[in-house]
């Protein structure tokens, strides 16, 4: 059986099913649609020079690598290469194939540091370490049982906070992305970001086909978002949250928490049963609020590191 490693088409559906299959496949507790990876490829920052691969073995799409630069980043020369094999397809070169071909591509594009999440197993990190890549930090992937877990009941907002909906700010969402670059610029990560663009802010994350503006809860205080949990759904059950955070000055106060648990409710009349969200391993505070609210870890990835000569 030959493997073949090429571009993925955005605009072929089979092309974005076999890569969404795959993905769900090795991370079931992330939201993907065919939909939302061809949109993903479609609308990156042209600076990201973003261009997943496929693997394919008659026909079939086995294997799935995001390859891009972290354009964002002060430091010049930073890609990312993250490479998933379906479970059944293992064993035929397709992986160690992705990655040479992704590795060529970033070091013509001038990348010299290449970043890459592994499963935390013992196959698939002794895989990374052969290929010269050395273990990192690590990040936790959380379930919540939404339809027979119980949530920790609504808290009435203190005064001069107010829970509103992302949907309420349509007409101008800068507000929100000021707060989201305030949050992102602090999370703990090996790649520092400059969050600075608010146009590929809109495109990326407000006109993302699965990001949903209605379960997004923001606390405001006095006319201002303070805080969010900014939510996204795949169109069936599954709900997750891809950021909560607080602006600065208002920190220590529960704020976060409070919108997390509002969007939480608020998912859950929606009908969605399954909620999951992903923490940092070092980020304490966080995971002790998912904790509190019911969450628990299913998966552990490793951030790998490799420097090109």
């Amino acid at each position: 059986m030959t493997v073949i490693v090429r571009d993925l088409r955005p605009h072929d559906r089979q092309d974005a099913e076999g890569f969404t299959r795959v993905r769900h496949l090795v991370l079931p507790f992330m939201l993907h649609t065919p939909e939302s990876v061809a949109y993903d490829v479609l609308h990156a920052h042209p600076d990201a020079h973003y261009r997943p691969l496929v693997a394919e073995a008659d026909g079939e799409i086995i294997g799935t690598a995001q390859v891009g630069l972290a354009h964002d980043s002060p430091e010049p020369g930073q890609g990312y290469v993250n490479v998933y094999v379906h479970p059944e397809r293992t064993g035929r070169g397709a992986g160690a194939l992705l990655v040479a071909t992704a590795e060529r591509r970033l070091a013509a594009l001038g990348a010299t540091k290449l970043f890459a999440w592994v499963l935390d197993s013992p196959g698939n990190r002794a895989f990374a370490g052969r290929r010269g890549y050395r273990p990192s930090r690590s990040a936790h992937f959380l379930r919540l049982d939404l339809a027979n877990g119980v949530l920790p009941p609504l808290q009435e907002p203190p005064a001069r906070v107010e829970l509103r909906r992302g949907s309420d700010f349509a007409d101008d969402p800068r507000p929100l992305f000021l707060l989201d670059a305030e949050a992102m610029a602090d999370e703990p990560s090996d790649v520092a970001q400059e969050f600075t663009d608010y146009e590929a802010w809109l495109l990326e994350t407000w006109k993302h086909p699965l990001f949903n503006a209605e379960l997004t809860s923001v606390a405001v205080v006095d006319g201002r978002p303070a805080a969010f949990s900014a939510a996204r759904t795949d169109g069936s059950t599954r709900y997750g949250t891809v950021m909560t955070g607080s602006a600065r000055a208002h920190r220590g106060r529960g704020l976060a928490k409070l919108a997390k648990n509002d969007s939480l409710h608020r998912a859950r009349a929606a009908g969605l049963t399954e909620a999951f969200t992903g923490n940092d391993g070092g980020n304490g505070p966080m995971l002790a609020i998912n904790e509190w609210f019911g969450y628990e870890i299913c998966a552990t990835e490793v951030r790998h590191v490799r420097e090109l000569t």
